[in-house]
């Protein structure tokens, strides 16, 4: 098979929740006529992940990439391929092993790249607020009290910048898509055609699939008829009616989120929202790097 466009949306944990690969499913066969491939989960996540860890640092043998794109895809004219899953990096149990964060990203980032050494391969990256990603993937972790599963890691501490600067270290000839999880409601839709690689013309279903999940029904219902209404407006225009209409109709509890760890007060989860800030403004000056915002 001629050379692919590799996607590789590798979480991070805890951020969009398999949603984006669900809006992106959606196009599948839209999609195939423009050569772009969303092969469902269970077609390559266990296969990568077990072919990755029989290689153990070892370089893959020179057929191995076409064994892999046999099956995981059956057509023979692809140009880009899509692989999507949180837990391309680590397990959740994993993010703080040795007190270090994500500190297996680089030999996950340099195996991913090793599979598939002849192709162009890109990285989809979510941030997440740490005040809330710390809570959210502990939920996640069976049989680990709180303090084994930080690894002695101060939550205060984390940077996405350190886990940035290492990917793109590990894999500099690989283009890096960044975005903030929290933002991901008004950027829905350019992320379903980032990850194609189709421009703003080609249209997506699934564009608005997450304001059903943060919008109340009623106002769902009032966007969709103002959008069935308003049509031909770009994607800044699109993000300020969203923007307007949760405003008015977004779920609280469903945009709200409480942190509730032993030892975390208010104080600490805004310091740790400002620090968050500051770094995701960090990351978004970093050259080399697409920064999704809206």
């Amino acid at each position: 098979m001629d050379q692919l466009q590799i996607v590789y949306h590798i979480g991070a944990n805890c951020t969009d929740g398999d949603r984006l690969l669900r809006s992106m499913m959606r196009n599948v066969d839209g999609l195939r006529s423009h050569g772009v491939i969303v092969p469902g989960p269970g077609r390559y996540r266990k296969l990568l992940r077990e072919t990755i860890l029989s290689l153990d640092d070892a370089v893959p043998t020179p057929d191995a990439r076409d064994v892999l794109l046999d099956a995981i895809i059956d057509e023979q004219d692809a140009t880009r391929l899509v692989l999507s899953n949180s837990t391309f990096l680590c397990q959740p149990s994993r993010i703080f092993e040795r007190g270090l964060f994500y500190g297996i990203a680089r030999s996950k980032v340099s195996a991913l790249r090793s599979l598939f050494p002849d192709d162009k391969i890109e990285i989809f990256l979510a941030l997440r607020n740490p005040a809330t990603f710390v809570p959210a993937v502990w939920d996640q972790v069976k049989g680990m009290d709180f303090r084994s599963f930080l690894g002695g890691t101060d939550p205060r501490a984390i940077r996405w910048s350190d886990l940035v600067t290492r990917i793109r270290t590990t894999v500099p000839d690989v283009p890096l898509t960044v975005w903030c999880n929290e933002d991901t409601t008004l950027i829905w839709g350019d992320l379903l055609r980032l990850l194609a690689g189709v421009g703003p013309e080609h249209a997506m279903e699934g564009t608005h699939d997450l304001l059903a999940t943060v919008m109340s029904p009623e106002g769902l219902q009032r966007f969709l008829n103002y959008m069935e209404t308003h049509p031909g407006q770009n994607e800044a225009q699109v993000r300020r009616v969203i923007g307007a209409f949760l405003d008015k109709y977004a779920i609280p509890e469903a945009i709200e989120e409480e942190v509730d760890l032993p030892g975390w007060d208010a104080a600490m989860v805004d310091e740790m929202t400002r620090d968050y800030e500051a770094d995701v403004a960090r990351i978004a000056a970093m050259p080399g790097i697409r920064f999704v915002a809206p």
